[in-house]
This record gives structure tokens, sequence and C-alpha cells, in this order.
């Protein structure tokens, strides 16, 4: 761990603040922007084909641009092929699409043209394989070259921050079920539409200052809810359940010295009916000498602390658990990306100020993405995003298997050791 250098897996003509992974359609989604200003910085929605290059690298290319005007794209969720954009204080929910355009040109096979320009949309899932399909049939051949179009539509718009001096949607999540859009604010307010009608179904005060983050459980339908104001609520509806308690693990920190960051639902990492939450704590004043960062796993079900450790003295920015519930990816403010272990909270992989500015948004890839293997050998791969306009894979190598030959050595010292105990007991 420490100092390392990660290539850029891509980089946009803007600043990037979130990205996603649309393991059905394979995409990788990132977004940004410049905002309304006049500086020429565009906004947009960028749409990536990511690949695996080898056992452990990665190539991208840009497949779609969709422009947004004058606004940038602060947070997003998808599902569905559909993308809740957070933009200033309003959702923008976009549906998307994609296609192989096809164009056959039937050919003598002396090359005399017989046919031009015949060209057909299949919309759909676009394999790596269907780019480009041949078949002869006598004399004449049709050559059929596949591209990947991507659609853009946008196709509703809702009011998710009512805050009247600069309105900002901070978060937004789909429910597990896709039933449900939420959304969270600079004005404490949590939003809840019914999806895809969006028809507004809650609009309730859930924190005395702005929201940092939210998520949904995808067992007990419960909602938990961080804000500034140093609470951890968890709501069922609009109805208040509980307030968690994080110091209850650090009896020794004093109460309101830290606050929430994150929260993040994940599934769990020993047993196979269990969920996780993951929460992050942050320091609520920085010190000359800082102190560190707390993250605490809890019970999904019950909602008791299970462990906190420290993770470092940089202060997190941003937080992922991945589809396994196996690993936790963390950005930093001054640019830092690492990976933990959820069981023990322990880190795993780290690199400092690998983005040099504040990191925006991590995710895992998944497992499968278009039912292929987009790991590789590696145990986990996450990407992140900053300020900086890149986009970076950082991976989590498996571990090597000891060779049979240093195998074998091992036995042999040790039934060496063994006789020579036996042979010279006062000796050894």
């Amino acid at each position: 761990m420490g100092k390392k250098k990660v290539l850029d897996l891509y980089r946009a003509p803007f600043p990037l603040y979130t990205v996603k992974v649309d393991a059905t359609t394979g995409l990788v989604i990132t977004a940004g922007g410049g905002g309304p200003s006049k500086t020429g910085i565009k906004n947009g929605v960028h749409f990536l084909d990511v690949q695996m290059v080898g056992k452990n690298q990665y190539s991208s290319s840009l497949l779609h641009s969709h422009d947004t005007d004058t606004r940038a794209t602060i947070n997003m969720a998808i599902g569905d092929g559909v993308i809740a954009a957070g933009q200033d204080g309003k959702c923008s929910i976009m549906k998307f699409k994609l296609c192989l355009q096809k164009e056959e040109n039937a050919t003598h096979r002396d090359g005399n043209t017989l046919e031009l320009s015949n060209a057909r949309q299949r919309c759909g899932k676009a394999g790596k394989g269907n780019l480009k399909k041949r078949s002869t049939a006598g004399d004449v051949s049709d050559t059929r070259n596949e591209t990947v179009q991507i659609t853009v539509t946008n196709i509703a718009e809702v009011l998710s921050d009512l805050n009247p001096h600069d309105p900002l949607q901070k978060v937004v999540r789909f429910s597990p079920d896709m039933n449900l859009l939420l959304t969270g604010g600079t004005d404490g307010y949590i939003r809840v539409w019914e999806f895809p009608s969006l028809e507004k179904k809650f609009d309730f005060k859930a924190h005395e200052k702005e929201i940092e983050d939210l998520d949904m459980s995808t067992i007990s339908k419960q909602l938990v809810t961080v804000g500034r104001d140093f609470v951890c609520n968890v709501w069922r509806n609009n109805q208040l359940v509980t307030s968690l308690n994080w110091l209850e693990t650090m009896p020794q920190i004093a109460e309101k010295t830290y606050r929430y960051m994150a929260c993040r639902f994940g599934n769990g990492e020993d047993e196979k009916d269990s969920i996780r939450l993951y929460t992050v704590q942050i320091p609520h004043k920085r010190d000359k000498k800082p102190p560190p960062c707390y993250i605490t796993k809890w019970d999904g079900k019950i909602l008791l602390p299970m462990l906190t450790s420290p993770c470092g003295t940089e202060v997190i920015s941003c937080l992922a658990v991945s589809d396994s519930g196996r690993f936790l990816g963390l950005g930093t403010v001054t640019g830092s990306v690492a990976v933990h272990v959820a069981f023990s909270l322990q880190k795993l992989y780290y690199v400092h100020e690998s983005h040099g500015i504040v990191v925006t948004d991590v995710v895992f890839l998944p497992n499968l993405m278009k039912g292929q293997n987009i790991k590789g050998n590696n145990k986990a791969a996450l990407l992140s995003v900053a300020v900086d306009s890149r986009c970076q894979v950082h991976t989590v190598s498996k571990e090597r298997p000891i060779p049979p030959w240093l195998f074998f050595c091992g036995l042999i010292i040790v039934g060496v050791l063994l006789i020579l105990q036996n042979l010279f007991p006062v000796l050894l």
C-alpha cells in the first residue's frame, strides 16, 4: 500500500461527479460538467464501453455523449434502462436504449455491388461478438457491419429540493424493486415518488440540515438517511422508526465531534440471508492533527452496531459496497482511493492522492456484465471519478497460490528439523 500510479480508464472534457454501472447492457455511465458558468465547460452524461485487456488491465471507449445543456449532473441512479439525474434542485428522468445499427452490402465475389445501404436497426443487448457478421449464399456474399448506438430521451422532471437560496439535490436512489424514486437535498427533506408514474407519495422533513446520503434495505424496505445534523435516522414510509448511535461502540468519543457522511446497505459477507448497513463518520471540525474517520458495520435487520474501525485521517467523501458484500470502496476529499474488507473493516488496498482532488463517486464493477466475467483474476475492481475529469479503475488481485516446489521445500525443512530434534535432543 502507499503511493502508486493508477492509469486513467477515461478522461472527460468536464469535471466528473458520479459514475454508475449497468450490468445488463455492460455500460459504464458517468456524468458531470461545469454547470451554468460561461467558461465553455460542457455538461453531459457519457456512456462508456469497458473491456478487459489481458488479465488485469482495462480499456474504455466512448459510445455516446448526451448533452445536458446548462445543468451539470451531480448525482445519479440507474435501473431498467432509466437514469435519474440530480441537476441543481431538480431530478431529471432519462431513458436510454442500446441499439445495433446494421448496414448490409450485398456484393458479387468479384466485388461488383448489387445492393447498397440496406440499413436496419435492432435494439437490445449488444454482444461483443455481434459487431461483425458475414454469410454467403451462392455467388453473393452479404456483409453486415453492426455499430453500437445509444439513444437518450428526456421523459420527465421533478422538483427535488426547495431550498430558497441555493437548491441542490444531494442524493437520489431507486428502491430495490424499482417501484420508488427517492431524493434528498439541502433543504433536509426526503421526497418519494412512485415509479414510473412519478406520483408523489411522501414529502417529509428528515433532517434539520442538508441530507448527505440515503439508502433502502432490500429486505425490510426500511429507509436510512444521514444528514449534517449529526443524525442517522431509520424510516418506514414517512414515519421515524429510530435513530442510530454509532458512539455505542466508541464511548470514549465525545458527542457531536463527528457527523455521518454516508450510508449503504450490502449483502452479508458471512451469511447467505444476512444484510449489513455501513456508515461513515467524519470529524465535524478539522484540527492541526487530523483525527481519524470511522466506518461502522451494523446488523442490517436489527440495526445494532457490530464493529467500528478507523479508516485513516483523510476525510471520506464517498462510499460503495460490492455486489458480493465482501468489499467496501472509499474515496477521500484529497483524492485517495481505498478498498476495505467488509468482514473486518481492514484496509486491503490504498492509493494516496490517486486523483489529487476530491473523489466524487466510487462504484464496484459487478461480478458479471452482459453475462461475462469482467473482473478477470481480480477479487474486486473499483471505479472512481473526481473533479479532475478522470475515471480510474482500481483492482484488488487474488493472492497467488503457494508454488508446489516451495510447499514441498517447507515440508522437507520441517521433516529435517524433527529428525534432528530426535537425534540430538540436547542440542536442539
